[in-house]
């Protein structure tokens, strides 16, 4: 499994319904994430809307990304996402990630 460390950042004035949000994830959203080799998927925020994602993939963070841009219900959730971030680099969260070198792992 490859580990995949990555940043965005989201409007700290948006912070609390971004949280909410995440707590009611659409099903579809899960299985899609899943099926396209998101494992161990969590993402962590600081108050100033600094946020950390991790994941693990059997493939690469690439591959994991093009999977997720085949899924239908990606652009919707996407879409819905969208107003939470600042400084995109891409059409979307998902296309803006930041990955993120790892230098040290403990087994």
């Amino acid at each position: 499994m490859k580990r995949v460390g990555f940043l965005l950042q989201v409007k700290p004035d948006k912070l609390e319904e971004y949280k909410a949000r995440h707590q009611a994830v659409w099903p579809e959203m899960l299985d899609a994430l899943r099926r396209t080799g998101w494992h161990n998927y969590s993402l962590f925020v600081r108050a100033d809307g600094l946020l950390f994602g991790y994941l693990e993939t059997p493939t690469s963070f690439q591959a994991a990304r093009d999977g997720m841009a085949q899924e239908e219900i990606n652009a919707r959730w996407q879409d819905f996402m969208a107003p939470f971030f600042q400084n995109l680099t891409g059409a979307h969260a998902d296309q803006s990630m930041l990955e993120l070198q790892e230098v040290f792992h403990l087994d």
